[in-house]
């Protein structure tokens, strides 16, 4: 029997969770990182103003997850991101772009009508964390 350690990761650098789960978990060399809503660290429910500081920050929030996991977003495998409009969805590709980089990982687009808190945009990813080595292809 293998006995695999699970280990839900808080930070305070992020939003913390509003709801019953954890900012993340850590478990066989993978963080799942939970659905990172644009919100701001202080305050209670507090979102930037406009898509693009929405973005920025949903992803920020998904970095300082990262972090405190002990990976970062160049280790991503998969992001899945909602967009409450698929008009928004070049705008939010391009910042995405320029926050991750390249390579770039598996990612899913989901459009919704509606996000907690009135939100814009909300993501959520997999990411390797521990002593596993990226290839170069």
């Amino acid at each position: 029997m293998v006995k695999i350690l699970i280990e839900h990761i808080v930070t305070q650098k992020a939003p913390l969770p509003r709801g019953h789960y954890a900012q993340a978990t850590k478990a066989n060399g993978f963080v799942f990182v939970s659905g990172q809503l644009p919100l701001m660290v202080e305050g209670d429910v507090a979102l930037p103003e406009g898509l693009d500081a929405q973005v920025l920050q949903a992803l920020s929030n998904l970095r300082e997850v990262l972090l405190a996991a002990g990976t970062t977003v160049e280790r991503l495998l998969s992001v899945q991101i909602y967009v409450s409009d698929i008009e928004n969805w070049p705008r939010v590709n391009a910042l995405y772009r320029e926050f991750i980089g390249d390579p770039a990982p598996a990612r899913t687009v989901v459009p919704c009508a509606h996000l907690h808190y009135g939100a814009q945009v909300e993501i959520s990813a997999v990411a390797l964390c521990g002593d596993d080595v990226l290839s170069e292809n």
